[in-house]
């Protein structure tokens, strides 16, 4: 039963970093998702792909996929570059501002 172990990305809707912190060891689906014919509903057999478990580390992910005799793949985070600028938002609005602020 293959694995993959990751650090979650951030929301789109999102500037924030919370739930980005930890790892997640996550199953990979083994058979593909069925639609229901009379209400149209997706469903699956493989009970495996319901599984998330958290660590709040890499070591601890590894760790227990080992134990478990789980085949394990390590997915490294992408870290967006720390691009924000002083002031943000609010420097639209300063009162010390040089020129004049216009639309």
């Amino acid at each position: 039963m293959p694995a993959r172990i990751y650090q979650p990305a951030r929301t789109a809707m999102s500037s924030g970093t919370a739930k980005t912190k930890q790892w997640v060891l996550e199953f990979t689906p083994d058979t593909g998702r069925e639609v229901d014919p009379l209400m149209g509903w997706t469903s699956s057999a493989d009970t495996q792909a319901q599984v998330r478990l958290t660590f709040e580390t890499k070591k601890e992910a590894l760790d227990y996929a080992e134990e478990k005799g789980i085949t394990a793949t390590v997915l490294a985070p992408q870290k967006r570059k720390p691009n924000i600028r002083a002031g943000g938002y609010a420097e639209n609005f300063a009162t010390n501002r040089r020129g004049a602020w216009t639309h």
